[in-house]
């Protein structure tokens, strides 16, 4: 795994050690960008860190919630209506489709409760979204995905 900047590198050290003592595990780390997955329930978290600046960096926090759903009038409404009401983050629609939920916080050093709640709620909110979507507009949730490849 290769760093852009020394603060991405400090980030990603930090949140390391954060996400072993707060989920009770060292979560497996990716070989591709600096960043660490997390299950809960059926919900995958990937925790990525990004630079911001030379001096600076991003904490992502984010889920694939569904894989193929129908992409609807009435499923977008609903995930716009749900923005609405998410004290923390938002769902999208990446290029291919697929629906996540994703947080992003600021490092700006030694905050462990609001890293804290913003993958909770990342977990929570995709834990219980994703079973919701598949059985409304199809598709397949990150842990059904996950075990298609294994």
């Amino acid at each position: 795994m290769e760093f852009e900047t020394e603060a991405q590198r400090a980030c990603y050290d930090k949140v390391a050690t954060w996400m072993g003592q707060l989920f009770g595990k060292f979560p497996c780390a990716r070989p591709d960008v600096p960043g660490l997955g997390l299950f809960r329930g059926s919900a995958l978290v990937e925790v990525l860190i990004y630079p911001w600046g030379e001096n600076d960096a991003v904490i992502n926090s984010r889920s694939f919630v569904a894989v193929g759903a129908e992409l609807t009038s009435d499923l977008m409404l609903f995930l716009l209506q749900e923005n609405a009401r998410m004290r923390f983050g938002a769902f999208g629609v990446d290029q291919k489709g697929d629906i996540l939920f994703e947080d992003t916080i600021v490092d700006y050093g030694d905050d462990k409760k609001e890293f804290e709640a913003s993958v909770t709620a990342v977990l929570d909110v995709a834990d219980e979204y994703d079973d919701l979507i598949v059985s409304k507009w199809g598709g397949q949730r990150a842990l059904d995905r996950i075990r298609e490849f294994n």
